[in-house]
């Protein structure tokens, strides 16, 4: 029997469902249409801003707020999105419910336990924890509707440099078929794990390594989540960002003063901001800064809003 589906509603995804929905059947329909609607940024400008989610405060007047409540307070801060860094401790339907309840976007997840159960470990049992909280990242941010997910891909103390760089490499690589399959890139984030770095050494280092185990997964579902601020006492971040390029899909912001060896607010300490905006600039970036400083009330999480806004020009 020939069908009447338009080519419109196989794009809607109407194609599925050819027949027409009436009376209860379609209020139940638009009803949990309605429950799972995910929320999407307003992109008026090239950069979008977020905020990690542990820097929302937990509670108000000692209640504790919701994880949709947590959003929201996000939301009324200005932020564009959230990262939703306490991925390990939310279910994939729990994180779609709550951004939709909220109407707060959520662009990625991250599962801290990362620093714990390590690709790097010589423990087998748990190197496959650590692709379990991954595979349980990639799955959170896809329900929630997001665009990404940050590992730390292990510890140096875990062993030789070629060893745990191999390791990284081979566990990691499990989750890259679940990755493109939901698309959800694989983002890295530079850390004080000493490695591809020397942690010792002086400032002029260059992000060559880093580079290097990116594109040795020779995948474009892998890439950077750079934070700037985290190098700046081993190079400089506007270099760092150019050697990246298009391996850089994210980044996180937080200041850092050389001279007092510490971390500062956005803006504050001696970053070099206006190299990063050269360095942006140069290498076409558009897409999501994330914050990554202490947080609090709506009050504070705006104060780092306009921090953000400021270093990076945008208002």
């Amino acid at each position: 029997m020939a069908s009447n589906v338009t080519r419109r509603q196989v794009l809607a995804g109407g194609a599925a469902l050819p027949i027409a929905l009436t009376g209860a059947g379609a209020a139940k329909a638009q009803d949990a249409e309605n429950t799972h609607t995910i929320p999407r940024p307003q992109m008026n400008h090239r950069y979008l801003l977020s905020c990690k989610l542990t820097m929302i405060t937990k509670d108000v007047g000692g209640r504790k707020l919701s994880l949709a409540e947590r959003l929201k307070l996000a939301g009324e801060a200005g932020f564009d999105g959230v990262d939703l860094d306490e991925a390990g401790s939310i279910t994939a339907d729990q994180a779609r419910a709550a951004v939709a309840e909220s109407g707060v976007f959520v662009h990625n997840a991250i599962n801290h336990d990362h620093w714990r159960q390590r690709f790097t470990s010589a423990n087998e049992n748990e190197r496959e924890q650590a692709l379990d909280n991954l595979l349980h990242c990639i799955r959170v941010s896809h329900a929630a509707g997001g665009s990404g997910v940050l590992p730390v891909p292990g510890q140096a103390g875990d062993g030789p440099a070629d060893v745990v760089t191999e390791r990284a490499i081979e566990g990691i690589s499990k989750a890259v078929p679940l990755a493109a399959a939901l698309g959800q890139p694989i983002l890295f984030e530079n850390v004080w794990n000493r490695m591809f770095y020397d942690h010792d050494k002086g400032p002029e280092q260059s992000a060559d390594r880093w580079a290097a185990f990116v594109d040795a997964f020779n995948s474009p579902w892998v890439g950077m989540y750079h934070d700037i601020g985290n190098h700046w006492k081993y190079g400089n971040p506007g270099d760092w960002i150019e050697t990246f390029g298009r391996r850089a899909v994210k980044f996180d912001m937080k200041g850092y003063s050389r001279a007092r060896n510490a971390w500062a607010d956005i803006g504050k300490g001696d970053l070099p901001w206006g190299d990063v905006r050269k360095a942006l600039e140069k290498i076409g970036f558009t897409g999501w800064f994330t914050a990554e400083v202490g947080g609090g009330g709506v009050e504070r999480l705006k104060t780092v809003r306009n921090q953000m806004a400021e270093v990076l020009g945008i208002g």
